[in-house]
């Protein structure tokens, strides 16, 4: 990650509960985003959280009306690949709402439970993501070596192969 500033964007309970993301879409909707490199000093900066859940013992991508909001805002908004910082647990949790199944498993002596997905599920969702945020790379007019490295480190962040040779030139 570079010296950028992240942006951490906070929902209330309020929000989630009425699917109410209108005011980030007035901040970061696609109408609303530069282009060219202001667009390109935005990439990896954003990270997402939901508050008002503190006292609820499940794993926030356990919670249906997370899940539901979670999903709601991705389809209004697909641009989660190019914008959100990879240093951080908001990418995952946010997938982790979107995915249609998920199964929690305990694990031996271990207090926490934890969570197992289908790969290709997960691959196909990650997959689809990948045209919107290759648009924005383009909007903001990155080379080809700048989008090849995007989409490595996002496939490495969610531990699937990428043996693709880099672009020439």
């Amino acid at each position: 990650m570079s010296d950028r500033e992240l942006i951490f964007y906070q929902f209330s309970r309020d929000k989630v509960e009425r699917g109410d993301f209108a005011d980030f879409l007035g901040r970061f909707g696609a109408d609303r985003l530069p282009s060219g490199p202001a667009l390109a000093e935005m990439m990896g900066t954003l990270a997402f959280m939901v508050e008002g859940y503190d006292d609820d013992p499940r794993e926030v991508y356990a919670i249906p009306e997370v899940r539901r909001f979670y999903t709601a805002f991705h389809a209004a908004w697909p641009y989660w690949l190019y914008f959100c910082n990879l240093d951080q647990d908001s990418l995952q949790t946010v997938i982790l709402c979107c995915l249609p199944s998920l199964t929690s498993v305990a694990r031996d002596g271990r207090p926490t439970v934890g969570v197992e997905l289908d790969p290709r599920e997960l691959l196909r969702f990650v997959a689809a993501d990948f045209g919107p945020m290759n648009a924005l790379c383009e909007r903001a007019g990155l080379p080809e070596r700048a989008i090849y490295d995007r989409t490595k480190v996002v496939m490495e962040f969610f531990g699937f192969p990428f043996d693709e040779p880099p672009p020439r030139g």
